[in-house]
Protein backbone atom coordinates (compact mmCIF):
# COMPACT_ATOMS: atom_id res chain seq x y z
CA UNK A 1 0.00 0.00 0.00
CA UNK A 2 2.87 2.14 0.92
CA UNK A 3 4.63 1.48 -2.52
CA UNK A 4 0.86 2.27 -4.85
CA UNK A 5 0.25 5.52 -2.58
CA UNK A 6 4.06 7.03 -3.19
CA UNK A 7 3.53 6.02 -6.57
CA UNK A 8 0.05 7.70 -7.05
CA UNK A 9 1.71 10.83 -5.27
CA UNK A 10 4.21 11.21 -7.44
CA UNK A 11 1.74 10.63 -10.82
CA UNK A 12 -0.13 13.79 -9.75
CA UNK A 13 3.01 16.05 -8.62
CA UNK A 14 4.14 14.85 -12.33
CA UNK A 15 1.04 15.89 -13.74
CA UNK A 16 0.98 19.44 -11.97
CA UNK A 17 4.49 19.87 -12.85
CA UNK A 18 4.08 19.44 -16.93
CA UNK A 19 0.89 21.20 -16.72
CA UNK A 20 2.12 23.79 -15.35
CA UNK A 21 5.75 24.12 -17.15
CA UNK A 22 3.56 23.72 -20.63
CA UNK A 23 1.31 26.85 -19.66
CA UNK A 24 4.78 28.69 -18.56
CA UNK A 25 6.03 28.22 -22.01
CA UNK A 26 3.19 28.94 -24.39
CA UNK A 27 2.96 32.51 -21.92
CA UNK A 28 6.46 33.46 -22.40
CA UNK A 29 7.28 32.60 -26.41
CA UNK A 30 6.55 35.50 -28.76
CA UNK A 31 3.29 36.40 -30.28
CA UNK A 32 0.10 37.44 -28.84
CA UNK A 33 -3.43 35.05 -29.20
CA UNK A 34 -5.13 37.98 -28.99
CA UNK A 35 -3.61 39.60 -31.99
CA UNK A 36 -3.27 36.61 -33.95
CA UNK A 37 -7.49 35.96 -33.23
CA UNK A 38 -8.13 39.69 -34.46
CA UNK A 39 -5.78 40.04 -36.94
CA UNK A 40 -3.25 42.84 -38.27
CA UNK A 41 -5.47 45.64 -38.70
CA UNK A 42 -7.04 45.71 -34.79
CA UNK A 43 -6.75 48.47 -32.87
CA UNK A 44 -4.69 48.59 -29.37
CA UNK A 45 -7.95 48.92 -27.81
CA UNK A 46 -9.18 46.04 -29.47
CA UNK A 47 -6.66 43.99 -28.85
CA UNK A 48 -6.48 45.04 -24.74
CA UNK A 49 -10.48 43.95 -24.53
CA UNK A 50 -9.95 40.67 -26.21
CA UNK A 51 -6.75 39.92 -23.75
CA UNK A 52 -9.37 40.76 -20.72
CA UNK A 53 -11.98 38.88 -22.10
CA UNK A 54 -9.64 35.88 -22.40
CA UNK A 55 -8.02 36.28 -19.13
CA UNK A 56 -4.32 37.26 -20.72
CA UNK A 57 -4.13 40.32 -18.69
CA UNK A 58 -3.47 38.63 -15.32
CA UNK A 59 -0.22 37.37 -13.90
CA UNK A 60 0.56 34.09 -15.25
CA UNK A 61 0.33 32.03 -11.73
CA UNK A 62 -3.49 33.75 -11.89
CA UNK A 63 -3.94 32.23 -15.00
CA UNK A 64 -2.45 28.93 -14.80
CA UNK A 65 -4.18 28.73 -11.63
CA UNK A 66 -7.82 29.41 -13.01
CA UNK A 67 -6.75 26.81 -16.29
CA UNK A 68 -5.84 24.06 -13.16
CA UNK A 69 -9.65 24.37 -12.04
CA UNK A 70 -10.96 24.29 -14.85
CA UNK A 71 -8.97 21.33 -16.35
CA UNK A 72 -9.79 19.52 -13.56
CA UNK A 73 -13.90 20.16 -14.16
CA UNK A 74 -13.25 18.64 -17.71
CA UNK A 75 -13.36 22.50 -18.76
CA UNK A 76 -10.27 22.77 -20.97
CA UNK A 77 -10.73 26.59 -22.38
CA UNK A 78 -12.36 27.59 -25.51
CA UNK A 79 -10.47 27.72 -28.90
CA UNK A 80 -9.24 30.94 -29.79
CA UNK A 81 -9.47 29.93 -33.72
CA UNK A 82 -12.94 27.81 -33.25
CA UNK A 83 -14.60 29.94 -31.36
CA UNK A 84 -15.96 26.12 -29.34
CA UNK A 85 -15.31 24.22 -26.32
CA UNK A 86 -11.54 22.60 -26.62
CA UNK A 87 -13.49 19.13 -25.15
CA UNK A 88 -15.82 19.43 -27.84
CA UNK A 89 -12.71 19.85 -30.83
CA UNK A 90 -11.01 16.92 -29.05
CA UNK A 91 -13.93 14.27 -28.33
CA UNK A 92 -14.08 13.37 -32.10
CA UNK A 93 -10.15 12.91 -32.10
CA UNK A 94 -8.73 11.23 -29.30
CA UNK A 95 -10.27 8.06 -29.69
CA UNK A 96 -8.76 7.58 -33.13
CA UNK A 97 -5.40 8.72 -31.51
CA UNK A 98 -5.54 6.44 -28.94
CA UNK A 99 -7.18 3.68 -31.35
CA UNK A 100 -4.03 3.77 -33.77
CA UNK A 101 -1.88 3.92 -30.30
CA UNK A 102 -3.59 0.85 -28.93
CA UNK A 103 -2.85 -0.62 -32.72
CA UNK A 104 0.44 -0.26 -32.53
CA UNK A 105 1.14 -1.49 -29.36
CA UNK A 106 -0.57 -4.49 -30.08
CA UNK A 107 1.28 -5.31 -32.89
CA UNK A 108 4.45 -4.79 -31.07
CA UNK A 109 3.80 -7.29 -28.23
CA UNK A 110 2.55 -10.20 -31.00
CA UNK A 111 5.58 -9.88 -33.13
CA UNK A 112 8.42 -8.57 -30.71
CA UNK A 113 7.50 -11.07 -27.86
CA UNK A 114 7.47 -14.77 -30.01
CA UNK A 115 10.30 -13.35 -32.17
CA UNK A 116 12.47 -12.17 -28.96
CA UNK A 117 12.33 -15.83 -27.19
CA UNK A 118 12.50 -17.60 -30.32
CA UNK A 119 15.61 -15.65 -31.70
CA UNK A 120 17.57 -16.15 -28.09
CA UNK A 121 16.31 -20.05 -28.09
CA UNK A 122 17.63 -20.40 -31.63
CA UNK A 123 20.70 -17.89 -30.94
CA UNK A 124 23.79 -18.09 -33.69
CA UNK A 125 21.92 -20.27 -35.97
CA UNK A 126 20.83 -18.76 -39.86
CA UNK A 127 17.34 -18.03 -39.00
CA UNK A 128 18.14 -16.04 -35.92
CA UNK A 129 20.93 -14.06 -37.85
CA UNK A 130 18.52 -13.45 -40.95
CA UNK A 131 16.19 -11.80 -38.21
CA UNK A 132 18.54 -10.17 -36.58
CA UNK A 133 19.79 -8.48 -39.80
CA UNK A 134 16.39 -7.46 -41.11
CA UNK A 135 15.76 -6.43 -37.29
CA UNK A 136 18.56 -3.81 -37.62
CA UNK A 137 17.66 -2.66 -40.94
CA UNK A 138 13.47 -1.94 -39.34
CA UNK A 139 15.01 -0.33 -36.41
CA UNK A 140 17.27 2.31 -38.47
CA UNK A 141 14.17 3.20 -40.74
CA UNK A 142 12.08 6.40 -39.31
CA UNK A 143 8.43 5.43 -39.10
CA UNK A 144 7.32 8.20 -41.07
CA UNK A 145 9.66 7.48 -44.15
CA UNK A 146 8.62 3.65 -43.42
CA UNK A 147 4.97 5.20 -43.73
CA UNK A 148 5.78 6.66 -46.97
CA UNK A 149 7.13 3.41 -47.80
CA UNK A 150 3.70 1.64 -47.08
CA UNK A 151 1.79 3.82 -48.45
CA UNK A 152 3.81 3.31 -51.74
CA UNK A 153 4.03 -0.24 -51.51
CA UNK A 154 0.61 -1.31 -50.08
CA UNK A 155 -1.35 1.67 -51.02
CA UNK A 156 -0.49 2.47 -54.56
CA UNK A 157 1.55 -0.86 -55.78
CA UNK A 158 -0.17 -3.45 -54.60
CA UNK A 159 -3.80 -1.27 -54.07
CA UNK A 160 -4.57 -3.23 -50.79
CA UNK A 161 -5.99 0.22 -49.24
CA UNK A 162 -6.66 3.35 -50.39
CA UNK A 163 -4.18 6.07 -49.44
CA UNK A 164 -6.51 8.80 -48.01
CA UNK A 165 -9.44 7.21 -47.82
CA UNK A 166 -9.97 7.62 -44.28
CA UNK A 167 -13.10 5.29 -43.03
CA UNK A 168 -14.62 6.77 -40.04
CA UNK A 169 -15.86 4.80 -37.19
CA UNK A 170 -18.89 6.15 -37.37
CA UNK A 171 -19.31 4.74 -40.80
CA UNK A 172 -17.46 1.34 -40.74
CA UNK A 173 -16.21 0.19 -37.74
CA UNK A 174 -14.19 -2.90 -39.40
CA UNK A 175 -13.56 -0.23 -42.19
CA UNK A 176 -12.11 2.28 -39.85
CA UNK A 177 -9.84 -0.70 -37.92
CA UNK A 178 -9.16 -1.78 -41.47
CA UNK A 179 -7.51 1.84 -42.53
CA UNK A 180 -5.29 2.38 -39.14
CA UNK A 181 -3.73 -1.39 -39.56
CA UNK A 182 -0.72 0.47 -42.51
CA UNK A 183 -0.02 3.37 -39.83
CA UNK A 184 -0.30 1.50 -37.13
CA UNK A 185 2.17 -0.94 -38.73
CA UNK A 186 4.23 2.11 -39.82
CA UNK A 187 4.64 3.31 -35.97
CA UNK A 188 4.79 -0.49 -33.97
CA UNK A 189 7.68 -2.01 -36.78
CA UNK A 190 11.04 -0.05 -35.52
CA UNK A 191 9.82 -0.54 -31.98
CA UNK A 192 9.13 -4.03 -32.61
CA UNK A 193 12.54 -4.52 -33.86
CA UNK A 194 13.94 -2.73 -30.37
CA UNK A 195 11.66 -4.93 -28.34
CA UNK A 196 12.80 -7.86 -30.03
CA UNK A 197 16.81 -6.93 -29.60
CA UNK A 198 15.95 -5.84 -25.75
CA UNK A 199 13.81 -9.22 -25.15
CA UNK A 200 16.45 -11.83 -27.04
CA UNK A 201 19.38 -10.00 -24.87
CA UNK A 202 17.58 -10.36 -21.69
CA UNK A 203 16.35 -14.14 -22.14
CA UNK A 204 19.82 -14.86 -23.16
CA UNK A 205 21.26 -13.60 -19.95
CA UNK A 206 18.92 -14.98 -17.82
CA UNK A 207 19.63 -18.18 -19.42
CA UNK A 208 23.15 -18.01 -18.10
CA UNK A 209 21.63 -17.62 -14.53
CA UNK A 210 22.62 -20.58 -11.85
CA UNK A 211 18.75 -20.54 -11.21
CA UNK A 212 18.11 -22.00 -14.74
CA UNK A 213 20.63 -24.88 -14.20
CA UNK A 214 18.82 -25.50 -10.78
CA UNK A 215 15.57 -25.65 -12.72
CA UNK A 216 17.05 -27.91 -15.85
CA UNK A 217 18.79 -30.23 -12.92
CA UNK A 218 15.08 -30.72 -11.28
CA UNK A 219 14.06 -32.57 -14.43
CA UNK A 220 12.31 -29.48 -16.20
CA UNK A 221 11.47 -29.42 -19.75
CA UNK A 222 12.56 -26.32 -22.11
CA UNK A 223 9.69 -24.97 -22.36
CA UNK A 224 8.43 -24.74 -18.55
CA UNK A 225 12.10 -23.37 -17.60
CA UNK A 226 11.38 -20.62 -20.44
CA UNK A 227 7.62 -19.53 -19.66
CA UNK A 228 7.72 -20.75 -15.97
CA UNK A 229 11.58 -18.88 -14.95
CA UNK A 230 13.40 -17.41 -17.59
CA UNK A 231 10.51 -14.92 -19.06
CA UNK A 232 9.26 -13.63 -16.34
CA UNK A 233 12.64 -12.29 -14.73
CA UNK A 234 13.64 -11.33 -18.81
CA UNK A 235 10.56 -9.53 -19.09
CA UNK A 236 11.47 -6.89 -15.83
CA UNK A 237 13.60 -4.72 -18.07
CA UNK A 238 11.59 -5.03 -21.27
CA UNK A 239 8.56 -3.69 -19.03
CA UNK A 240 10.52 -0.36 -18.58
CA UNK A 241 11.41 0.00 -22.66
CA UNK A 242 7.40 -0.72 -22.91
CA UNK A 243 6.57 2.27 -21.18
CA UNK A 244 9.20 4.45 -22.66
CA UNK A 245 7.90 2.95 -26.04
CA UNK A 246 4.06 4.32 -25.12
CA UNK A 247 5.42 7.91 -25.38
CA UNK A 248 7.12 7.12 -28.29
CA UNK A 249 4.37 6.07 -30.02
CA UNK A 250 2.03 8.84 -29.01
CA UNK A 251 4.48 11.04 -30.12
CA UNK A 252 4.72 9.24 -33.60
CA UNK A 253 0.92 8.68 -34.43
CA UNK A 254 0.39 12.25 -34.28
CA UNK A 255 3.11 12.60 -37.02
CA UNK A 256 1.93 9.57 -39.05
CA UNK A 257 -1.30 10.82 -39.09
CA UNK A 258 -0.24 13.60 -41.73
CA UNK A 259 1.38 10.70 -43.57
CA UNK A 260 -2.21 8.98 -44.14
CA UNK A 261 -4.37 12.27 -43.43
CA UNK A 262 -5.84 10.60 -40.23
CA UNK A 263 -8.44 13.18 -38.30
CA UNK A 264 -6.58 12.05 -35.09
CA UNK A 265 -5.25 14.84 -32.71
CA UNK A 266 -1.89 15.53 -34.68
CA UNK A 267 -3.46 17.62 -37.49
CA UNK A 268 -5.42 19.49 -34.80
CA UNK A 269 -2.17 20.07 -32.82
CA UNK A 270 -0.25 21.42 -36.11
CA UNK A 271 -3.11 23.68 -36.64
CA UNK A 272 -3.62 25.18 -33.20
CA UNK A 273 0.15 25.61 -33.37
CA UNK A 274 0.22 27.56 -36.39
CA UNK A 275 -2.71 29.68 -35.34
CA UNK A 276 -1.26 30.22 -31.98
CA UNK A 277 -4.60 28.96 -30.94
CA UNK A 278 -3.52 28.00 -27.13
CA UNK A 279 -6.38 26.76 -25.18
CA UNK A 280 -6.40 23.61 -27.89
CA UNK A 281 -2.20 23.14 -28.02
CA UNK A 282 -2.46 23.49 -24.36
CA UNK A 283 -5.33 20.98 -24.03
CA UNK A 284 -3.55 18.21 -26.44
CA UNK A 285 0.20 18.31 -25.28
CA UNK A 286 -1.54 17.84 -21.16
CA UNK A 287 -3.61 15.45 -22.56
CA UNK A 288 -0.81 13.04 -23.97
CA UNK A 289 1.17 13.99 -21.62
CA UNK A 290 -1.14 12.78 -19.06
CA UNK A 291 -1.61 9.83 -20.94
CA UNK A 292 2.12 8.62 -21.03
CA UNK A 293 2.43 9.93 -17.06
CA UNK A 294 -0.28 7.17 -16.22
CA UNK A 295 0.77 4.23 -18.72
CA UNK A 296 4.12 4.74 -16.90
CA UNK A 297 2.64 4.62 -13.50
CA UNK A 298 0.88 1.24 -14.77
CA UNK A 299 4.39 -0.12 -15.90
CA UNK A 300 5.54 0.61 -11.93
CA UNK A 301 2.76 -0.89 -10.45
CA UNK A 302 3.33 -3.75 -12.71
CA UNK A 303 6.93 -3.99 -11.95
CA UNK A 304 6.38 -3.96 -8.27
CA UNK A 305 4.05 -7.07 -8.75
CA UNK A 306 5.98 -8.57 -10.63
CA UNK A 307 9.18 -8.14 -8.35
CA UNK A 308 7.99 -7.35 -4.52
CA UNK A 309 12.09 -6.80 -4.44
CA UNK A 310 11.00 -3.46 -6.00
CA UNK A 311 8.41 -2.28 -3.08
CA UNK A 312 10.72 -3.05 -0.53
CA UNK A 313 13.49 -0.70 -1.58
CA UNK A 314 11.22 1.89 -2.46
Amino acid sequence: MKYLLKKTGTLIITLIIVSFFSFLAFSIIPGDAAKSRLGTEATKEQVEMLQKELGLDKPVLVQYGNWLKNFVTGDMGESYSYSMPVQELLQDKIPVTIALTVMAFLIILLLSVPLGIFTAQHEGQWLDRVIMVLNQIVMSVPGFFLGILITFLFGLVLKWFTPGAYVPVSESFFGFLGYLIAPSAAIALPRCAMGVKMLRSAVLSQLEKDYVRTAYARGNGQRRVMYRHVLKNAMLPVLTFWGMTIADIVANSMVIEQVFTIPGMGSLLIASISNRDYPVTLGIIVLVASLVIVVNFLVDILYGRIDPRVRVRQ
